[in-house]
């Protein structure tokens, strides 16, 4: 299978910035809209997982630094979760799991984020809290193996967390996401090349595409923009994809 023939390039140079633009909008690198759009072109799972983490990882970088460049980060809700959640992502990253495994867990990771775009999580808490060391250090294990062995950076679910909980506002929460992204990716596709696998060089032709929108993404989302008809496009891609997977 020719992965990224004249077809394939361009519902991708259509589709990932869009998803790129709605994802880094709110500190996300994208990587489960891209393994969503992967699913329902047919990708092979052995060209998805580095791909996306490829992805996360530029599109993540921009978000964080505009994020931060706008003063939004907060090195108090990034280390207890970075501290367990890298080795555990490289961890992930070196796991190889059962086909129908990997799908499964991907579309409830999946449907996770939909429920996180429509705003179930999503609402402000007024009352910020202090971070509770310990049940961070064990959120962020959690999180960073299932983001390694599936090929996400972890922010769809860090992002709820700390707002749920009430540990930072919705600026202070995308900014970490960023970084806990960034930083998850990196570890997951050193794991995945230390269990012997290569990177496509196809991967890598993406990238100026996710960029075109991630950049545009990071930079409004930093100062108070919401694409809500995007948001609204995103989720549909994401539960089309969910059915997929689960139904493969």
């Amino acid at each position: 299978m020719e992965i990224l023939n004249v077809q394939n390039l361009f519902i991708l140079g259509m589709v990932l910035p869009v998803l790129a633009f709605v994802y880094s909008s709110v500190g996300h690198g994208g990587a489960s809209g891209y393994l969503a759009l992967m699913a329902l072109m047919s990708f092979p799972l052995i060209f998805m997982k580095p791909t996306a983490l490829i992805l996360n990882i530029a599109v993540s970088g921009f978000a964080f630094w505009f994020f931060k460049k706008n003063r939004h980060f907060e090195w108090r809700l990034f280390y207890p979760f970075a501290i367990t959640s890298i080795p555990a992502a490289f961890i992930g990253g070196f796991i190889s799991i059962d086909h129908l495994m990997y799908r499964q867990i991907l579309g409830i990771f999946l449907l996770i984020a939909v429920l996180r775009i429509a705003g179930v999580f999503g609402k402000k808490n007024e009352e910020i809290r202090s971070l509770k060391v310990v049940p961070a250090l064990a959120i962020g294990s959690i999180i960073g193996l299932f983001s390694g062995m599936i090929g996400i950076g972890g922010g769809i679910i860090l992002t709820p967390v700390i707002l749920l909980l009430g540990w930072g506002n919705v600026k202070q929460a995308a900014a970490v996401s960023a970084l806990f992204i960034l930083v998850n990716s990196i570890a997951g596709i050193i794991g995945f090349l230390f269990n012997g696998y290569q990177i496509p060089a196809e991967s890598f032709l993406l990238v100026p595409i996710v960029l075109t929108g991630g950049v545009l993404g990071a930079f409004y989302g930093s100062n108070k923009f919401s694409p809500v008809v995007l948001k609204y496009v995103l989720s549909a891609v994401l539960v089309l994809g969910f059915i997929k997977l689960l139904n493969f």
